[in-house]
């Protein structure tokens, strides 16, 4: 069995073959996925999605890009899905410095008042980091976000940034990239994390893992990240299947 803790399903090009995309999925034995919101028609989505598949469970949060556009009844109504017992975490959130639609302050008081927001509700947050990694870190400890953990999504980062993360009591989770037949450093990464702090993803419809680099990446396509990892930890693709499923259903609370 197969989690992936990173689906956009609720994302516009899965409008024609949703059912077909989630059979796939089923084929490759991916019987659990979060679909995550990071806006208000993407979890109002997401919810909708939640609310069908049994085997779906959503975060809620709002996305570094559109910082700027989150009000204060934003923040109020993800407080109020939290409490539904499929809403299993709070996010994606973080900082993103490649776009600059949001000024970096406020990004990061977007960021602060979602990870204060996780610790009131008791959910483990999302972090999407890009180009911003030291004030991540910076934010990350500044709030305690150890006190309810999380996921560093698609990690990109160096091994030493990692172990940052994991002392903070997140999890390290690898998609698509991963696979790339240029991507050192990820395999470096991937291959150092313990197993027991391990995640993988899709962040489907993005970041198409290997052979389907260039097409819509979607929650199937997580065996192929899957596979990569354990040849490069030198374990068999069971193995590590089985921990990283245990570690998504051991941080969302999801008792099976």
């Amino acid at each position: 069995m197969l989690f992936d803790t990173h689906v956009h399903l609720n994302a516009d090009q899965f409008n024609d073959d949703l059912e077909d995309v989630i059979e796939r999925a089923k084929e490759r034995n991916v019987e659990k996925m979060v679909v995550v919101g990071f806006d208000e028609p993407t979890i109002n989505r997401a919810m909708e999605l939640v609310e069908k598949y049994d085997f779906m469970y959503a975060s809620v949060g709002w996305h570094p890009v559109d910082a700027i556009d989150m009000k204060d009844e934003h923040l109020t109504w993800i407080e109020e899905l939290a409490a539904h017992p499929k809403v299993v975490a709070i996010g994606e959130m973080g900082l993103d410095y490649h776009w600059d639609k949001s000024p970096k302050d406020i990004q990061k008081e977007v960021f602060r008042r979602q990870i204060r927001l996780a610790r009131k509700v008791n959910l483990p947050i999302i972090i999407h980091n890009r180009d911003a990694t030291e004030d991540v870190i910076t934010i990350l400890k500044e709030e305690s976000v150890e006190e309810v953990g999380g996921i560093m999504h698609c990690f990109t980062g160096s091994i030493e940034v990692a172990k940052q993360c994991m002392d903070m009591n997140m999890y390290i989770s690898f998609g698509g990239p991963v696979t790339f037949k240029n991507a050192k450093k990820p395999k470096e990464v991937a291959a150092e994390i313990p197993l027991d702090k391990l995640l993988i993803e899709t962040d489907c419809p993005y970041l198409t893992p290997h052979p389907y680099r260039g097409k819509r990446n979607e929650p199937a396509y997580v065996s192929y990240v899957a596979e990569q990892i354990a040849e490069l930890k030198g374990i068999s693709y069971d193995e590590l299947a089985k921990y990283t499923t245990e570690n998504a259903l051991k941080l969302f609370r999801i008792n099976d």
